[in-house]
């Protein structure tokens, strides 16, 4: 079919025009719904929603399609949202498959229009305070998983049409009446509703009637819909058969299970799991309790998250998360936490924290601070209280500086050249300086090791563990990083900033040989690291010292010198004669900008000789 040349040129101009006209005003629309969300509905902890802001790019919560063109998820829970969500608000985002507002303090009755929403899957609203929940009975919803669990919806339950659903979950609310047959095949979705009856729930005539009326759940359904379809007396219904065959296999079972999940406890945790599982008590001098005995249901919100964090999870997010051990130091167990839509972060259990609540969370507001410089690993969010401490961070895929020098050694290893070297020393460098800054210049880390040097993808390194030695009720364990400690600190066990710089000394020598801070001598006996290096400098060994991966950067032989002299003034044995980390940062430096310019001047030679 052939088109007028006129009618061609406008369906080529004209339709990608129409196109985007109603993409921008269908996310304008989508804003706007979400702005009178944010507006009606209070919120402890701010949201960065902003009319002149992209939705879908910067708003903290919000997810679109691949297009860019609507929302298409909604994700604030635990954020302290309070009040009742008015109607015309998320009801209006027709393309919205997720909306999860569980943990926070809305209460009122959830409008129709946003369980109608034509695109809506996933409904998470458990941890709330609802009263009642308005759902459409005419309707076919699209709704697969819907959790209004621990709310106070109170009323009778309707016989809905929800022929998709593959998840439900009302369990702990005051709902009362019979179960619908439509969704008896759910059958722990009412549990701690003591006034919900029939299967598979106890029958209806051995449960009490509500105290006095209740609100109104749902429309009211018909009269007819409402018989409590009793039992005859002499008859065993088939819910009480039901419960006695279950009782008695409980019975039976119960002891065999708890024999079983014994003996799984006693297996070792190192990989994959739950977090709630993994952070049990389960050593010699731990508690025997799950983590819940730290985490009471009270407290289930109170995971403290800093300004500017963009993570959207709550303390059940996390507890549901599975889990990776990354570590056991001196301070507590690190693991990895893989959370809901992939989100990965890390989660250190503190251990023997001899500090109260109000210096930890002083402590805590020193630490995030310190982790605003790019070579200081920010600290995101924390949890405490009594039996329980966690600390949550980025997770940073790259591994430590250690890893990185240690781990695969083999021929099929890239080598770590030079200039990554040079970068990962400055970093290192002034993250450390920066932490010395903090309360007017007297703070300290306590525990400078390549382990706890974390790099980015662009072995950019941020140092961990930082503010964590002043929690502790004793300095970390000697065993485990010996090797960095510095003289004064191994008779005494006192950090100071200046115990501080000898552990970068130490860690910088451990750069440029790639050798442990502690060597075997062949005579079984161990020699520490900066004393190997003496004694080869003082044969005038020097090339022996470095790291064969650094024999091929022979125009970089000069600031290996240079570096490794420096390395040497850190590790000095009387605190006085060493630099601060100020010093050390303007020194490497100085290294950096000759080696620059010497490369400069020897490209520029380079250039004037060739023809």
């Amino acid at each position: 079919m052939k088109f007028h040349p006129l009618i061609a040129f406008l369906l080529v101009v004209l339709l990608p025009l129409y196109k985007f006209v109603h993409v921008v005003a269908d996310l304008n629309s989508d804003k706007q719904a979400l702005l009178g969300f944010a507006a009606a509905v209070p919120h402890v902890r701010k949201l960065n929603w902003n009319a002149t802001t992209p939705v879908c790019t910067s708003w903290v919560g919000i997810t679109c399609n691949a297009d860019g063109t609507s929302v298409i998820a909604i994700r604030l829970p635990g954020v302290g949202l309070y009040g009742t969500i008015p109607a015309n608000t998320i009801g209006k985002l027709d393309a919205l498959r997720v909306l999860s507002l569980r943990s926070n303090d809305i209460n009122g009755s959830l409008p129709s229009d946003i369980p109608s929403l034509p695109s809506l899957q996933f409904l998470f609203l458990q941890h709330n305070n609802l009263s009642s929940v308005l759902f459409p009975t005419a309707v076919s919803l699209s709704l697969k998983v819907v959790d209004f669990s621990y709310n106070s919806i109170s009323g009778t339950v309707p016989n809905l049409n929800l022929p998709r659903l593959k998840v439900l979950n009302f369990s702990y609310n005051n709902l009362s009446g019979s179960i619908p047959s439509s969704l008896k095949r759910f059958p722990s979705a009412f549990i701690g509703n003591p006034f919900l009856c029939g299967s598979p729930l106890e029958p209806c005539s051995t449960v009490s009637s509500p105290p006095s009326p209740s609100p109104s759940y749902f429309p009211s359904p018909p009269i007819a819909s409402q018989s409590r379809h009793a039992t005859p007396k002499n008859k065993l219904g088939t819910g009480t058969i039901v419960a006695i065959i279950v009782g008695g296999l409980a019975f039976v079972f119960l002891p065999l299970s708890i024999i079983f999940i014994c003996c799984l406890k006693k297996k070792d945790s190192g990989s994959g799991g739950m977090l709630k599982s993994k952070i049990s008590g389960v050593g010699k001098n731990e508690k025997p309790n799950d983590f819940g005995s730290g985490v009471q249901e009270a407290e289930k919100n109170k995971l403290f998250f800093f300004e500017g964090c963009s993570y959207n999870f709550d303390l059940e997010d996390l507890l549901k998360a599975s889990a990776e051990v990354l570590g056991k130091g001196g301070y507590g167990t690190t693991y990895k936490a893989a959370l809901e839509e992939g989100t990965q972060v890390v989660v250190k259990r503190l251990k023997e924290v001899a500090v109260g609540k109000k210096e930890f969370e002083q402590q805590m507001e020193l630490v995030e601070r310190a982790g605003r410089h790019p070579n200081v690993v920010p600290l995101r969010a924390y949890y405490y209280s009594k039996d329980e401490k966690l600390l949550v961070y980025n997770y940073m895929p790259a591994g430590s500086l250690f890893a990185l020098l240690h781990g695969n050694r083999n021929s099929g290893r890239t080598p770590l050249d030079w200039e990554s070297r040079m970068k990962i020393a400055l970093g290192t460098a002034r993250g450390i300086a920066n932490i010395h800054m903090e309360v007017g210049g007297k703070c300290t880390h306590g525990n400078i090791k390549s382990s706890n040097v974390l790099l980015t993808d662009e072995l950019e390194p941020c140092v961990s563990d930082v503010g964590l030695a002043p929690l502790m009720s004793a300095p970390v364990t000697m065993s485990r990083t010996v090797g960095y400690r510095a003289p004064e600190v191994i008779e005494t066990r006192k950090i100071t900033q200046k115990s501080d710089v000898y552990s970068f000394g130490v860690l910088l020598l451990e750069m440029l040989t790639a050798k442990a801070p502690l060597q075997q001598s062949g005579h079984d006996d161990v020699v520490d690291l900066p004393r190997w290096v003496r004694s080869v400098v003082r044969e005038e060994w020097t090339a022996e010292v470095f790291d064969v991966e650094l024999l091929r950067y022979q125009t970089f032989q000069e600031e290996m010198v240079q570096m490794l002299q420096i390395g040497l003034t850190c590790v000095a044995k009387t605190p006085d004669m060493r630099p601060t980390m100020d010093e050390t940062v303007r020194m490497i430096e100085d290294i950096r900008q000759s080696e620059s310019k010497n490369r400069t001047s020897s490209e520029a030679e380079s250039n004037i000789q060739t023809p």
